[in-house]
């Protein structure tokens, strides 16, 4: 009888656990909710970062994507991949994988033929307070967060008279999406000192210092699956060789699933390393649980 009641309390336990694993991974988040996967791996649009945090997990459960991006540009072809976590709708940790083709102009430039500018970005989010979707139809989600960008190509950031190799972006992004109006805005300040989002390296012979820096979007939402909109990147302009442009993008979203979303942009990053009007577009695919 004992051995019996042992029995019957291990297989309770057995079935518990991965009942209650389940529960954690269970994704509770309206469609698009978790937004896409930014160019330096943080949840977010294209091009800036928002306060939503990465997966389809509640604040009962763990979540996270992955993503592939490309940006094809007149002069250059740009490549990303990585992955982020959310734990409970409430942090959020990154990483991503930023390589950067230079085609003919590396050989212009003197660095090679499809020379390719590599970047690693580490990131993390911390949602403090609001809600994007819920609560009060006026007050955002707003979180804080921090990027360490390590180039890999620290001798050709040298070269074009960049400071340092290696730098940290902090910001604080505010978001919210109104049901009733079908309308996301979202707003990002940005600390940082980062050429070409670093892929040029971190200050310059025109500016060593960090500058804050401003990030929006606003969008619409067409239906539960899609949504349109655009988005503004102001960039910092700290190199005397290589004059760095604002960025702009319009975008569309589509829900093909619950756990996978695509993204197509129209990206205009104007002057990157000397060559002006590079623009072009903007495709991701981000797998979500």
């Amino acid at each position: 009888m004992y051995f019996a009641k042992i029995m019957a309390c291990a297989a309770a336990v057995l079935i518990a656990v991965p009942a209650a694993a389940e529960e954690l991974r269970q994704g509770g988040k309206l469609l698009l909710t978790n937004g896409v996967t930014t160019i330096e791996g943080a949840s977010g649009g294209g091009i800036s970062t928002w306060a939503l945090i990465a997966g389809n997990e509640t604040t009962d459960g763990i979540g996270g994507s992955a993503h592939v991006s490309i940006v094809v540009l007149p002069d250059y072809d740009w490549q990303s991949h990585g992955a982020a976590i959310g734990l409970f709708d409430r942090v959020e940790l990154s990483y991503a994988r930023q390589n950067f083709n230079t085609r003919d102009i590396g050989a212009a430039l003197g660095i090679g033929q499809d020379y390719v500018l590599r970047q690693d970005v580490f990131g993390a989010k911390v949602r403090l307070f609001g809600d994007a979707v819920y609560g009060s139809p006026w007050a955002p989600q707003v979180a804080v967060g921090v990027q360490h960008k390590r180039n890999l190509d620290g001798w050709v950031a040298r070269a074009v008279g960049a400071k340092e190799t290696e730098g940290t972006d902090f910001y604080v992004a505010a978001t919210k999406l109104s049901l009733s109006t079908s309308i996301l805005v979202g707003a990002t300040a940005r600390l940082t000192k980062a050429n070409q989002n670093g892929l040029l390296g971190f200050g310059g012979d025109k500016g060593e210092d960090y500058s804050v820096q401003f990030e929006g979007t606003l969008g619409y939402q067409l239906s539960r699956r899609f949504v349109i909109g655009g988005e503004y990147r102001t960039k910092p302009d700290n190199l005397g060789v290589a004059r760095e442009d604002d960025w702009f993008d319009l975008y569309a979203a589509y829900a093909i699933t619950r756990n996978l979303t695509a993204t197509a942009a129209y990206a205009d990053l104007g002057s990157i390393a000397t060559v002006p009007k590079q623009r072009g577009a903007f495709l991701s695919l981000q797998a979500s649980f």
